[in-house]
């Protein structure tokens, strides 16, 4: 005589089984639920928080638009009722006139030295002194550290005077040399490296001096190349500061011919009249150098990994 067994409660079965509803709805409300993270609409905050971004944009954007196609315009637009952005009649003469009457393409070229000059040493001086700084173990070196920094709390007019007197009893003075030398050393540049070289296993150092390597060669062919990110940042400050550098050259270059390009622009205004197409053209042609240096550089600095010959 064979039992016939009842079927579990649950256990899948032929048609109509309760565990296959089951696990049929379970699934169907899986397909049907949207998953985690998916297209949602944007939250009001989120939409504020653009909208805000935008009007800073505009709000710092549309006054260097209005500069840059202002200086395409002719004279008697610059100033005609009503104003317009773009300009009727397109014309290159500022550009052109500033470049060739004005002998901007030595200025332009003096800039260059002292802006190219300046950055390599600036990145080099900074560079060494902040390794020295964080992997030598000695308290005269914090101590000097700490004066390093007390430099950032005295205006630049308050070493004007004192920093003036060492260039001219040096004999540097209404040169090129003047305006570079005082510049190489900065206390940002110092601390930028001395922070990032903090962050660098001593074991990394020791391991190299093992292996005989001088200390020149740690820090040339291991720990410069690691510290690409900051030497590319340092890199782009330092040439925006000595590009844009005004009362320093001001003080030293005596010399037309030394001048640098801000102190071009200066000369273009005159006391009682000002050439503006001039002027706008010599100043939209000093900022190129700027924003292609921002362009090409931007994303290897963005994209850099900070840790990178870091990891154990």
């Amino acid at each position: 005589m064979t039992a016939t067994l009842p079927s579990a409660p649950g256990a899948s079965g032929a048609h109509g089984a309760p565990g296959a509803s089951r696990s049929s709805a379970t699934d169907h409300e899986t397909k049907t639920k949207p998953a985690h993270g998916g297209n949602r609409a944007p939250r009001p905050r989120a939409i504020a928080a653009t909208a805000l971004l935008w009007v800073f944009i505009i709000a710092f954007g549309f006054p260097v638009l209005w500069f840059v196609l202002s200086a395409f315009k002719p004279g008697g637009e610059l100033f005609s009722y009503p104003l317009t952005l773009l300009p009727k009649n397109w014309s290159v003469s500022g550009f052109t006139e500033a470049w060739a009457s004005y002998d901007f393409a030595r200025y332009f070229g003096n800039t260059v030295i002292v802006a190219l000059v300046t950055t390599v040493l600036t990145v080099l001086a900074s560079a060494a002194t902040g390794y020295a700084l964080a992997k030598y173990d000695n308290r005269w070196l914090k101590v000097f550290f700490v004066c390093i920094l007390a430099t950032t709390m005295l205006p630049t007019e308050v070493i004007l005077a004192p920093t003036f007197i060492v260039i001219r009893d040096l004999g540097m003075y209404d040169s090129l040399a003047g305006i570079i030398v005082p510049s190489v050393i900065t206390a940002t540049g110092i601390f930028m490296f001395r922070q990032f070289f903090i962050t660098v296993p001593d074991d990394l150092v020791e391991a190299a001096r093992i292996d005989g390597a001088s200390e020149f060669g740690i820090f040339w062919r291991i720990m410069l190349p690691i510290s690409r990110p900051i030497m590319l940042t340092l890199a782009i400050f330092s040439f925006q500061w000595r590009w844009n550098d005004y009362i320093w050259p001001l003080l030293v270059l005596n010399d037309p011919h030394q001048f640098t390009i801000q102190i071009a622009l200066q000369s273009i205004v005159g006391a009682e009249n000002v050439n503006w197409t001039v002027l706008l053209g010599a100043s939209v042609i000093s900022i190129i150098p700027l924003v292609l240096i921002y362009l090409v550089f931007q994303k290897y600095v963005n994209g850099a990994d900070l840790n990178a010959g870091l990891k154990d």
